[in-house]
């Protein structure tokens, strides 16, 4: 495919992507809680609303889960809550200004990185990577989440990069490349926290390419480099937690919370995705860096303490993380968005990775998986394992797995241009034998 045309065709989805978008933040309007169920649209709301009035990290009010009325929180992404800040100090205190902004950046960001993403697994496939960026055009969640207050979309864009740059360091060890890689990373911990597990994962994933290259030193000064990028951009809200709370805290006070209450024995053997465990008693002395080490204890010990309710409850959180077909206890526009994105594009993502791992030519030897482990493919499976196990371990909803979406799309790219190519071989049998 020639260049030229390739660029015009990357322009047209980015424009529809982009409408779309804008269409759907324009339907939900210049209001916090829309669309309904979306609650941490609230708390970013007025996490912007006290920023901009010099309130710093607060809230007027006694909020969820934890948090007193006037007293520092360090639960929500503090990025994130700059960001709408930003927005609101610029051009009011109007959500629809946030969705708007959203909108665009997420229709430009997500399918252009979705596209980079493609060239790094199927290199060779110019057309497959265009389908892959009209894929995350159209994709239904994608165009909800990215028109509301929330991390998703800015989240899902940076899990992505890092994984691309992520390739192109094991590709070619560079500094310039390390960089980038800790910068998107970086990005992706401000945004959600729960990404540094597999941050680990990544790196050690990153240190084997190295060996198996015989680039071990390289590699392992670029994840130095990109260490010390995150560390950089992670630095000062530790060091303003030390200050708040004179206690150390990473980043948020939401891992404890989020191990308690997905695991408390509320939810017996069951899940349930929108249940609030109830705090435990004699605690509210404690401030939120203490809650956030107790709670996590007390969730370690409810597993612990019962590991087989823990197992079942951990089997029914499946489903609520594969969730696709429509639901009664959600809105109409959730299920369209889960049907149409996830209940359309599941087939065609397992038939292009069944594609995709054919076309690996996989031997049984040791030697032939160990080469195949240093791959793309084998680090978008790697991800998509992993980032699911987590949730599925702790809390599981349909939206904790878009950023595994993102990543299963080029798959489904592959598997829907081979079927267009599979559709003409057989028009042109079926003409040539009328012919």
């Amino acid at each position: 495919m020639r260049l030229g045309r390739a660029r015009g065709i990357l322009l047209g989805i980015l424009v529809v992507s982009v409408a779309l978008r804008v269409a759907v933040a324009l339907y939900l309007g210049d209001v916090v809680d829309a669309p309904p169920l979306l609650t941490d649209q609230r708390s970013y709301h007025a996490l912007g609303t006290r920023l901009t009035g010099g309130h710093g990290f607060s809230f007027d009010r006694p909020w969820y889960p934890f948090t007193p009325a006037e007293t520092p929180t360090a639960h929500w992404s503090f990025l994130y809550s700059l960001y709408v800040a930003a927005v609101y100090a610029f051009l009011g205190v109007h959500p629809l200004a946030v969705r708007l902004l959203g909108a665009v950046l997420g229709g430009v960001l997500l399918p252009f990185v979705l596209y980079s993403w493609s060239r790094r697994l199927f290199p060779e496939r110019e057309e497959v990577a265009l389908v892959a960026a009209g894929c995350a055009a159209v994709y239904a969640y994608f165009v909800l989440y990215a028109a509301t207050l929330m991390t998703e979309t800015f989240y899902i864009v940076a899990v992505m990069w890092s994984l691309e740059r992520a390739a192109a360091l094991a590709e070619a060890p560079s500094l310039g490349r390390a960089g980038l890689l800790g910068l998107s990373l970086g990005m992706a911990t401000l945004l959600r926290q729960s990404i540094l597990p597999w941050v680990v994962v990544l790196f050690a994933w990153l240190l084997w390419v190295g060996w198996r290259s015989g680039r071990i030193r390289r590699a392992a000064g670029g994840l130095l480099a990109a260490s010390l990028v995150v560390m950089a951009l992670v630095l000062p809200f530790t060091i303003r937690n030390l200050v708040v709370y004179d206690e150390f805290l990473l980043l948020n006070s939401n891992a404890g919370y989020a191990m308690y209450s997905a695991q408390h024995p509320v939810h017996g053997t069951s899940f349930q995705e929108f249940t609030a465990a109830p705090l435990p008693e004699g605690l509210s002395w404690m401030n939120e860096a203490q809650l956030d080490r107790e709670l996590m204890r007390q969730g370690l010990s409810f597993v612990l303490d019962d590991p087989g309710r823990y197992v079942l409850l951990s089997l029914s959180r499946v489903r609520d993380y594969f969730e696709f077909w429509p639901s009664p206890d959600t809105t109409l526009l959730h299920n369209l968005g889960r049907v149409g994105s996830f209940g359309l594009f599941l087939p065609l993502m397992l038939y292009g990775l069944w594609l995709a791992v054919q076309r690996a030519g996989l031997r049984a030897s040791r030697q032939a998986w160990a080469q195949f482990a240093t791959t793309p493919l084998a680090l978008a499976l790697l991800f998509v394992g992993l980032y699911s196990l987590l949730h599925i371990l702790t809390w599981a909803m349909p939206r904790y797995r878009l950023p595994a979406d993102a990543v299963a799309l080029p798959f489904a790219a592959l598997g829907l241009v081979h079927l267009v190519e599979l559709g003409r071989r057989l028009f042109h049998r079926a003409s040539a034998g009328a012919h």
